[in-house]
């Protein structure tokens, strides 16, 4: 015979010598319970390894307290910085996160958020442009609430947060004219996610309203393999360019250490480069690159204060819909003059 896991309200108020409800009481806060008998119940829970049901609780409230988080690219250093800052939040406001993963297409995605939505998981956060759409919709389907980070799903419902990535992209073409480059190019990754073409089209835009024309490449995942690759193509050509924004620091890493490593080209005398994100090897003397800071504990903040937020009697959450956050530029040694 297996042995019983979890002891009963029933038993604690057993062996307190209280009544059941007395039991419930105690354990919520804010309930009036005299001082005596809430020893008595602690005294009890302690003795017998009692745990409030919160599932069981928040099912007769029709609120689970379940929050999934649906994410691609998870071993980034960013997106792991993002969970890590959504997660210690989540927990300190009484939710609990459920990580579904994204990076597959074989239909286990889809078959996770339906067993998450059997668990009657209150929301959940989409925290890249990766997924698709139609996930949005089923989450929104199954009256949950959701939040949307760096995508430009248009649907009413969801809390958008947005980063101004265009503005970003045309800080970076002054940082580079005023370095004296007018050979500019952009990194990009073929994911094509919103936040990365935002990038792409912000800084070709301010390129071209000076008059620089931009040589743009795309390659492959965005990642350090792929920052190599593209350095590859770019500093084979007849014409190199003597400046490049990468969509993000770890395309920068990798198109960093190709040119210093297979083309002998120095960083910033030969070639600036900028990334997006801030990742922590942003920082390491290696690369001492010049980025952009996204804004991880803002972001997890608003997601998460919004999540908490009591509904109208329509179920909408009674906030804002939508909100866009400053990247900060953070100065080093890639750019001349930084």
């Amino acid at each position: 015979m297996s042995e019983k896991l979890f002891a009963s309200a029933q038993e604690v108020a057993e062996r307190a010598g209280v009544s059941r409800s007395a039991v419930s009481r105690t354990f919520t806060p804010g309930a009036s319970v005299s001082t005596e008998t809430r020893r008595k119940v602690l005294e009890a829970a302690e003795a017998l390894g009692y745990h409030v049901n919160e599932l069981a609780r928040g099912l007769m409230r029709n609120e689970s307290g379940i929050v999934c988080l649906i994410v691609s690219d998870v071993a980034t250093p960013y997106r792991s910085a993002l969970l890590r800052e959504l997660t210690l939040l989540l927990q300190n406001a009484g939710k609990v996160a459920m990580l579904i993963n994204t990076d597959r297409s074989d239909g286990s995605v889809d078959r996770a958020l339906r067993q998450a939505i059997r668990y009657r998981a209150d929301a959940s956060i989409m925290l890249s442009g990766m997924p698709d759409k139609s996930i949005a919709q089923l989450c929104l389907r199954s009256g949950q609430r959701l939040v949307l980070i760096n995508r430009d799903d248009e649907q009413p419902g969801p809390l958008r947060i947005n980063l101004d990535d265009d503005e970003a992209a045309g800080r970076v073409v002054t940082a580079f004219v005023r370095a004296g480059c007018r050979k500019l190019a952009f990194a990009n990754s073929e994911a094509g996610t919103p936040s990365l073409m935002a990038r792409e089209q912000g800084f070709v835009a301010a390129a071209n309203a000076l008059g620089i024309k931009v040589s743009v490449e795309r390659h492959g995942w965005t990642g350090y393999e792929a920052g190599k690759v593209l350095a590859q193509r770019m500093l084979t050509r007849t014409e190199r360019p003597d400046a490049v924004f990468c969509a993000t620091d770890l395309l920068a890493c990798g198109f960093m250490d190709a040119a210093r490593h297979q083309f002998s080209i120095s960083v910033p005398d030969q070639l600036c480069i900028a990334g997006f994100d801030d990742i922590d090897q942003a920082s390491w003397s290696s690369y001492d690159l010049t980025t952009f800071a996204q804004p991880v504990s803002a972001i997890a903040s608003k997601a998460v204060e919004w999540l908490s937020q009591p509904q109208s009697e329509n179920g909408d959450t009674i906030s804002e819909q939508s909100i866009r956050l400053r990247a900060e530029l953070v100065w080093r040694g890639s750019i001349r003059g930084g």
